[in-house]
């Protein structure tokens, strides 16, 4: 396949190492740090279809959603200040990545989880007990801080853990805690609904807590990566360390004396933010960016942030929405598990081209099931079997999704880069994934008033993009060391050029050696 690349496992470092029940309970601790992620994002669509929530603190809204049913359906939800309640959490992700960075490195990657759920934990308590918008926006905004802290920290500490040919498979346990988070915030969400007094969008956003305190409490328990150890000074800790998580009886000294040689080479950086955009990282650098932008212009959180606000445009009504929902995060919930399972025998590519593939299709699928039924009018209704046809072609979309970019999209890139430089390139990474999140969050409504069904193939139109891009650019990362990793790039057909003999490490260049296939 055009752009990919092998690496020939012959002769080269497979380090010895199996998944002790050690690795495995500190990574599914660790993973729980993508159940706030998760919970915000199933939270926040369900809350803004609540009419006691509308009526609070969006009374624009809520008028025009009273008002009757020949009323534009694409428009009624189109709100800055609704979206910015949604979005104002993604910007301060991605402004606190960036100091999650710093965190990370100097102090540890358990901290900064714990730092992340903390955090959140602060703004879910203000956004329960919020009296007006602004104590909304504050608690939003606290939530986003421990987001970015999250996000930045635990794909790396599970990559970080993971034995390498067990590294895809713990990692998307972040994913998957983060659909979990979606499909608890729907139930809750459908449960609260129901509350006739009108408090229950208190509880959605209070319950925010729950899987806070489960990262903040969980962190203080996790034992740091050797990785950063040996970073940080610790070069015996690091080294008992290593023993535990790869197994007492395995001999780890190979991989000791690779990860002490990766971070001598990383105290010479003395600028990480700087050196990141040497020419030798120009391959990792384009995936931290490229990579994260891509998976949010897949359009899944239009899905996912809007699923009640989405089907109840789409005609159906109150509870249905939010049952709509549910069914979605469940698919999304065991769709994910696929991935588990495959990551780590198909690779990556596979899975990347796959469920683009799957995506393109449910998307033009969905996109015409609309515009037959409400054309560019948004006036009509929908009934109950053609209703289900779209919630099925949306469930196929988010199954393609839930096991390729979404817990590829936080994989790939927490993998690629060198200790050097690996925290800077993590916060790229999240910072990307969160301002193009937050770009979508706030304009989606608006978009889907003025774009109508076609806002559905606007989002078709990058997946055909971003599925050529993977096909063209992104080599198979499976089954490699993260601190050999530089010999998929140097195997690449393209990013070869930009990378020269002396810039792979001697402990990688005795290792694997990596063909470039045509």
């Amino acid at each position: 396949m055009a752009g990919g690349a092998v690496v020939n496992t012959a002769g080269g470092k497979d380090y010895p190492g199996r998944l002790t029940l050690f690795v495995f309970f500190t990574c599914v601790v660790a993973a729980t740090g993508g159940l706030i992620f998760g919970y915000d994002i199933g939270i926040s669509g369900g809350v803004t279809s609540m009419n006691p929530f509308l009526k609070k603190f969006f009374p624009e809204v809520y008028k025009k959603k009273q008002m009757a049913d020949s009323t534009n359906q694409y428009c009624k939800y189109d709100n800055q200040l609704l979206q910015t309640f949604t979005s104002s959490l993604y910007l301060a992700a991605l402004v606190s990545s960036f100091f999650a960075a710093t965190v990370t490195r100097v102090v540890g990657r358990k901290w900064s989880m714990f730092a992340g759920g903390f955090t959140f934990l602060v703004g879910a308590a203000l956004n329960g007990a919020a009296q007006d918008l602004a104590m909304l926006i504050i608690g939003r905004i606290l939530l986003g801080i421990g987001v970015g802290f999250a996000n930045q920290s635990v794909p790396v500490y599970l990559s970080e853990m993971a034995p390498a040919h067990l590294r895809g498979m713990l990692n998307i346990g972040f994913q998957l805690m983060i659909t979990i988070g979606i499909l608890a915030a729907e139930l809750i969400n459908y449960g609260t609904n129901k509350i006739k007094a009108g408090y229950g969008w208190r509880i959605s956003l209070a319950l925010a807590a729950v899987p806070a305190a489960i990262i903040t409490l969980g962190s203080l328990f996790l034992p740091d990566t050797p990785n950063s150890l040996i970073e940080r000074g610790h070069p015996e800790e690091a080294r008992r360390m290593l023993n535990r998580i790869r197994g007492s009886d395995v001999d780890v000294s190979e991989e000791y004396a690779d990860l002490v040689v990766a971070s001598e080479e990383s105290k010479l950086v003395q600028h990480p933010w700087r050196n990141i955009l040497d020419r030798k990282y120009r391959a990792q650098l384009t995936m931290a960016i490229m990579i994260p932008f891509f998976q949010q212009l897949t359009g899944i959180n239009v899905i996912m942030f809007y699923a009640p606000v989405l089907f109840e445009t789409l005609g159906f009504k109150g509870d249905a929405s939010l049952m709509s929902a549910v069914i979605t995060g469940l698919v999304n919930v065991f769709a994910t598990l696929v991935s588990v399972f495959t990551v780590d025998r198909l690779g990556r590519r596979k899975l990347f081209l796959q469920g683009g593939m799957q995506m393109l299709v449910s998307q033009l699928v969905v996109g015409t099931l609309i515009a037959v039924k409400f054309g560019t009018s948004g006036v009509g209704d929908m009934p109950k079997g053609y209703a289900a046809a779209v919630v099925l072609f949306i469930c196929i979309y988010v199954a393609g999704f839930a096991w390729s970019w979404g817990p590829l999209g936080w994989l790939v890139p927490s993998e690629i880069f060198p200790l050097e430089i690996r925290p800077a390139g993590q916060s790229i990474n999240v910072s990307v994934n969160m301002l193009f999140t937050f770009v979508i969050a706030q304009a989606f409504l608006t978009m889907l008033c003025h774009l109508k069904f076609g806002l559905f193939y606007f989002f078709a139109g990058w997946v055909v993009i971003m599925t050529v891009f993977i096909a063209l650019f992104l080599p198979e990362t499976k089954g490699v060391p993260i601190e050999e990793m530089v010999l998929v790039w140097k195997g690449h057909w393209f990013w070869n050029r930009f990378i020269g003999d002396e810039d792979v490490h001697v402990g990688a260049t005795n290792g694997k050696a990596a063909n470039a296939t045509a």
